[in-house]
C-alpha cells in the first residue's frame, strides 16, 4: 500500500491493501495524535458510507480508538461532511469517515477530521503515518487497559441535526421545482429525500437503493449520463448527482447538459458578488480549473486564487486569506460561511436557492461561463514509477514540445492522482481534435516509458 495518506485520507483496496489491522492501527494512532492535549476522556465521531467493507473496517477502527482509552460515537451511514459538522457541533475531539468517495466498491478509505471540523493538516497525517508504519511500538506502549478502555455510544440524532443544519443556510421554499437526485447508491441515500423534500421541492430519487456493492456503479457524479437522461425524460427543472460519500455535487440543466464544478463556482461567485457576500470578491480554485473560469473571473471583476488539487488545500487557502467560496471542477465546493469541508448536499441546496430566487432556467444560469475543451487521459502506474516518471527526459520533452504548439491558447498539466495509482494527463485548448491527439500522444509515451509489467 505504500505510505498511508493521499490528498483525501488513506485509501486502498478494502481488506487486502487497507486491511482491518491497518484500520485498527490508524484508529489507535489517530486517537493518540488527535487527543494528545486532551485533559478529559476523548470522544471521536465515526461515520461510514454504504460499501460492503465499511462495516468491518468500522469495527476495526472503533476497536483501535477504544483501545487507546478514547470513546467512539457511532453515526452509521452518513455523508462525509456530516461527520465534520457533528464533530464541531458536539464539541468532539475528532472525527473519522470510512469511505473511498467516488471510487468503486472494492476500494475503501479513512478520512480524518480534527476537533474543529477541518481535515487534518499534512503534518498531523504524517505523524499518524509515522506511528502506524514506522513506530508501532509507541502505539503499543500507549494502549489503555482495565477501566480506562473507551466506550462505544450511538448518536441517533446526528442525521437529522446535519439535515437541519443545511436547511438553515437558506431562507426559501423550493416548491414548484422538479428536482432529480442521483444518490450514487451511497451516503446521500440516507439523507437526500428528507432534506430536499423538507425544503419543498418535488423530488425524484435515482440510484437510492444501496446494497453494499452498487455504490458509484454506473451512477452518481462520475456517470452523469444517468441523471441527464432522467431529467429530460421526466421534464425536471434540474438534476443533481452526488458521489458515494456525498461530499461532491455536479448538476445537469433542464436539457440534460452538464453543469460541472467550475460552472457551479461561477454561478455562486457572481450571485454572492451581487449580494455583497463574496468575501474579498474572491473565489479559490485549483490548477485543474478550466480556462473558461479564468476568463469568466476577468470579465466579472472577480479575483481568482489557485491552489494544488485537493479540497484540503483549497480550505487552507481560504482560511489563510479569509475567503468564503472555493472548490474544484469535480464538484467539491466549500461554502466557508456554513461548512468546514466540501458538502455536496449543501452545494445542491445553494444552487436550487439561486435557481428559485433568480427565476431562471438552469441552462441560463450555467451560460455565464464558456467552457474550454478539456481532455483528461489516465495512465495506470505501478509503485516503481511513482514520482520517478517526472525525471524521465523523454516524457519531459514530449510535454514541452506540445506546450509550445499550444502556446498561450492552451495548457498541459501532467500529475499523479492523490487518490488512485494513476498519472493524469490534462490538456485544454481551443480545438478538441488537437488537444485530444496531444493527450493520447503523451499518455502513450508515459505507458511506453513506465510499463506495468516491470
Amino acid at each position: 500500500m505504500g505510505r498511508l495518506f493521499g490528498t483525501d485520507g488513506a485509501r486502498g483496496v478494502a481488506l487486502t491493501e487497507l486491511t482491518c489491522e491497518t484500520a485498527m492501527q490508524i484508529g489507535r494512532a489517530a486517537a493518540m495524535v488527535l487527543t494528545a492535549k486532551s485533559h478529559h476522556k476523548p470522544k471521536i465521531y465515526v461515520g461510514k458510507d454504504t460499501r460492503i467493507s465499511s462495516d468491518v473496517l468500522e469495527a476495526a477502527l472503533i476497536a483501535g480508538i477504544c483501545s487507546m482509552g478514547a470513546d467512539a460515537v457511532v453515526m452509521g451511514v452518513v455523508p462525509t461532511p456530516a461527520v465534520a459538522f457533528m464533530v464541531k457541533k458536539r464539541g468532539a475531539d475528532a472525527g473519522v469517515m470510512i469511505s473511498a468517495s467516488h471510487n468503486s466498491m472494492e476500494f475503501n478509505g479513512i478520512k480524518l477530521f480534527s476537533g474543529s471540523g477541518y481535515k487534518l493538516s499534512d503534518d498531523m497525517e504524517e505523524e499518524i503515518e509515522r506511528l502506524v508504519l514506522d513506530s508501532p511500538e509507541e502505539i503499543a506502549a500507549a494502549m489503555s487497559g482495565g477501566g480506562n478502555v473507551g466506550r462505544i455510544t450511538y448518536d441517533k440524532n446526528a442525521e437529522w441535526d446535519y439535515i437541519r443544519g443545511i436547511m438553515k443556510t437558506v431562507d426559501i421554499n423550493l416548491s414548484g421545482l422538479r428536482v432529480a437526485i442521483d444518490c450514487a447508491n451511497g451516503s446521500a441515500s440516507a439523507t437526500a429525500e428528507k432534506l430536499f423534500a423538507g425544503l419543498g421541492a418535488n423530488v425524484y430519487l435515482v440510484n437510492c437503493s444501496p446494497n453494499g456493492i452498487n455504490i458509484n456503479l454506473n451512477c452518481g457524479s462520475t456517470h452523469m449520463e444517468t441523471i441527464s437522461k432522467f431529467v429530460v425524460n421526466k421534464r425536471c427543472h434540474i438534476g443533481i448527482a452526488f458521489d458515494g460519500d456525498a461530499d461532491r455535487c455536479l448538476a445537469v440543466d433542464e436539457n440534460g447538459v452538464l453543469i460541472d464544478g467550475d460552472k457551479l463556482i461561477a454561478i455562486f461567485a457572481r450571485d454572492m458578488r451581487d449580494k455583497g457576500t463574496l468575501k474579498k470578491n474572491t473565489a479559490v480554485v485549483t490548477i485543474l480549473t478550466n480556462l473558461g473560469f479564468t476568463h469568466f473571473a476577468q470579465n466579472n471583476n472577480i479575483n481568482m486564487i489557485t491552489t494544488k488539487v485537493g479540497d484540503r488545500y483549497i480550505v487552507e487557502q481560504m482560511l489563510a486569506g479569509g475567503y468564503n467560496l472555493g472548490g474544484e471542477q469535480s464538484g467539491h465546493i466549500i461554502f466557508h460561511d456554513y461548512a468546514t469541508t466540501g458538502d455536496g448536499q449543501l452545494t445542491a441546496v445553494q444552487l436550487l436557492s439561486v435557481l428559485k430566487r433568480q427565476e431562471r432556467k438552469a441552462s441560463e444560469l450555467s451560460s455565464i461561463m464558456e467552457r474550454y475543451p478539456q481532455v483528461m487521459v489516465n495512465v495506470k502506474i505501478i509503485p516503481k514509477w511513482k514520482e520517478a516518471w517526472k525525471n524521465d527526459p523523454v516524457i519531459e520533452e514530449i510535454i514541452s514540445e506540445n506546450q509550445k504548439k499550444l502556446g498561450s491558447s492552451g495548457r498541459i498539466l501532467v500529475r499523479e492522482s492523490g487518490t488512485e495509482p494513476l498519472i493524469r494527463v490534462m490538456i485544454e485548448g481551443k480545438r478538441f481534435d488537437q488537444i485530444n491527439a496531444m493527450a493520447v500522444e503523451i499518455a502513450d509515451k508515459i505507458r511506453e516509458r513506465c510499463p506495468e509489467n516491470e
